[in-house]
């Protein structure tokens, strides 16, 4: 069934993991801008791997680990209040908990991220313990990151240009639906770089990634316009967003490699 790890027995524990799939949420503690709170991607996260615990019931053999609060951030070094892993801390963490994993009998480990800013630092890390612990490995997140899909196109009224990638419309809606005494749309304002969208390449979503710190957008530090964000609207974003989740879940705890002749 899936459950909570931290809320087991040992011997229960012991029994429940063989075989299982570990869920790990990673969030991060960074600026989200002038109107959204520093805990932002961990609020997301956790709230992702509770909501998944709910719909899966007893479908799956999974079992979620505590939401890490801390990843790589250093884009947002920049503003008081950041904390963030070095690359050796957090790949040694993610060595560790997957060592942990194996070792407890799981066949399978997802990293569901919270923060985009994560997402090479754990397709290497996915890489690194599936040779180190013989570890089926997984990444997944809530929304995908700019980087892993052209733009799409623009929400109604967001203006966005596929470019509401930290602070912007999606995720201040998903905040107004989860936690909305932490939103401050009074502070809420529109800061999309028109400029990029001149590029074919070198843009979010284009064929050429590039290195960026979210002040280069910007002193307020955030890239998107979260005007117009509705609680309606990131209800519809979230519900959505944990169905994918499910059905990728579900296709993980089946999937192995055949190597068959």
């Amino acid at each position: 069934m899936a459950a909570f790890l931290e809320t087991l027995t040992g011997p229960d524990a012991a029994e429940q993991l063989q075989g299982a799939t570990v869920l790990l949420p990673i969030g991060a503690i960074e600026q989200h801008g002038p109107h959204l709170p520093l805990s932002t991607d961990h609020v997301i996260a956790d709230a992702a791997a509770k909501a998944i615990v709910a719909q899966l019931g007893d479908e799956l053999n999974l079992l979620v680990l505590p939401t890490l609060a801390f990843s790589k951030s250093n884009e947002h070094a920049w503003s008081a209040g950041t904390m963030w892993l070095s690359n050796d801390t957090m790949h040694r963490v993610l060595d560790d908990v997957a060592r942990c994993a194996a070792f407890s009998g799981a066949s399978r480990l997802v990293f569901l991220n919270g923060h985009g800013g994560n997402s090479t630092l754990l397709n290497v890390a996915c890489r690194e313990a599936r040779l180190a612990h013989d570890l089926l490995t997984f990444l997944v997140h809530p929304f995908l990151p700019p980087a892993y899909s052209p733009p799409r196109p623009d929400a109604a009224t967001s203006g966005e240009s596929g470019m509401g990638i930290h602070g912007g419309l999606d995720e201040t809606a998903v905040m107004l639906h989860l936690a909305p005494d932490t939103v401050d749309m009074a502070k809420a304002e529109r800061n999309v770089p028109e400029w990029l969208t001149e590029n074919e390449h070198v843009r979010f979503g284009g064929t050429v990634q590039f290195g960026w710190l979210s002040n280069d957008f910007g002193p307020q530090g955030h890239i998107g316009d979260p005007t117009n964000a509705t609680a309606t609207y990131g209800a519809e974003l979230f519900a959505n967003a944990i169905s994918v989740l499910c059905d990728q879940l579900r296709e993980i705890a089946t999937f192995t490699f055949d190597t068959a002749p």
